[in-house]
């Protein structure tokens, strides 16, 4: 059945929100930088949050706030992933999650793997932590990108304790393969480490790509990993502050289990409130929606670049609405953001914020209407032509 995509808000109404995206440049700055949406709310999110509003329900969160099962509710559904509730732990973000998951399960000091070009707070996360990062880039095979699986192996075979796993990947958008997630986890069981999957992108996965959650991919995937998710990335709920926790194994469940209390209530109430409706069933058509809206700009991204930016390398992302560009070949330097920033008042991510790969890149966030993807890459288009 076709799906109806979903129309971004109008860019008047959009730039009257106060977020990061909207507020950190002037107005004749399309802001395209970081990873907020342009679209209104999923109605049961807009319900749940007026309802709270309209009788005051701003207080602390519930000890039961239902985020575990309304989790597993959707994960069943969207991906048949059977989860036990019990599994469940829930703070205010992912990174939050990651955070503590590396202080409990790893030894202060140990080395953890991270696969760049990848997500800017991995690197600060793991720093946070108390641990090390241990670089182990992804593999560009000439038409995408997969895991280094031998670089990890021997980066764990040296004594590295952790991979930071990025699934789907940001920022190329990879959904990673159930070959290649099994084998990690089998090379993480040899060598006794811990998988921790950030999989908040994953809900964005096209319809017609595959994604595995990392603690399904196998046997050893579900004994040494553990994985943290949000709706924030798919819904638009960043500023609401909810993430889940989920252990593949009953020994990581213990793990889960002693973390401390605040870090449950880290979770704002608002959050779980948004998080519980988006992952409920009623969100289920605003989602459809939100991926048929993402197909078409894909689609449309491809034939931009062709026409306006030909020199540039892109290739169409499995998961997300997160572009990765490399525009080195226009000689806009080490950090071209800063030149399409100031030239063609275009705000784009950092490429070398996410790591040494990412020199001559940028991040674009397609997940506007289309009329506005057209004139960002028209704007730069015309820098380019210079």
């Amino acid at each position: 059945m076709t799906v109806a995509p979903l129309d971004a808000l109008p860019l008047h109404v959009l730039r009257r929100r106060s977020s990061t995206k909207w507020r950190s440049y002037p107005e004749d700055v399309i802001p395209m930088f970081v990873a907020e949406t342009d679209f209104a709310l999923a109605p049961p999110i807009t319900d749940a949050l007026r309802a709270a509003v309209e009788i005051g329900d701003t207080g602390y969160t519930p000890p039961r706030p239902g985020v575990a099962d309304a989790f597993v509710g959707f994960a069943g559904r969207r991906w048949g992933w059977e989860i036990d509730p019990a599994r469940v732990r829930w703070t205010g973000d992912v990174m939050m999650g990651v955070v503590e998951l590396l202080r409990a399960a790893v030894a202060p000091g140990a080395r953890v793997v991270v696969t760049p070009p990848v997500y800017p707070p991995f690197f600060d996360t793991v720093r946070e932590a108390g641990v090390v990062v241990e670089e182990v880039p992804l593999e560009d095979t000439g038409s995408g990108w997969r895991l280094d699986l031998p670089g990890i192996d021997a980066a764990l075979r040296s004594g590295a304790r952790a991979v930071l796993l990025c699934n789907p990947h940001n920022p190329t958008g990879t959904a990673h393969s159930a070959s290649d997630l099994a084998e990690l986890a089998r090379i993480a069981a040899r060598h006794a480490a811990v998988v921790i999957s950030d999989e908040i992108h994953g809900p964005l996965t096209r319809p017609d790509i595959a994604f595995t959650p990392f603690l399904t991919a196998s046997p050893d995937a579900a004994e040494v990993g553990f994985a943290v998710t949000s709706a924030s990335k798919t819904f638009n709920l960043a500023g609401l502050k909810c993430a889940v926790m989920v252990a593949g194994s009953d020994a990581h469940a213990e793990v889960l289990r002693g973390l401390p209390w605040e870090v449950e209530w880290r979770t704002g109430l608002f959050g779980a409130l948004a998080h519980n409706a988006a992952f409920s069933p009623a969100s289920d058509d605003w989602l459809d929606r939100l991926l048929a809206r993402l197909d078409e700009n894909r689609a449309l991204l491809v034939d931009l670049v062709a026409s306006h930016l030909p020199r540039a390398r892109f290739r169409v992302p499995d998961a997300g609405f997160l572009a990765w560009l490399d525009v080195s070949a226009y000689g806009w330097g080490d950090d071209p953001a800063v030149t399409v920033r100031r030239d063609a008042r275009v705000a784009l991510h950092h490429g070398p914020y996410f790591g040494p790969q990412g020199v001559g890149h940028v991040r674009l966030n397609f997940g506007c209407g289309p009329d506005l993807l057209r004139e960002a890459i028209e704007r730069i288009g015309r820098l380019a032509a210079r």
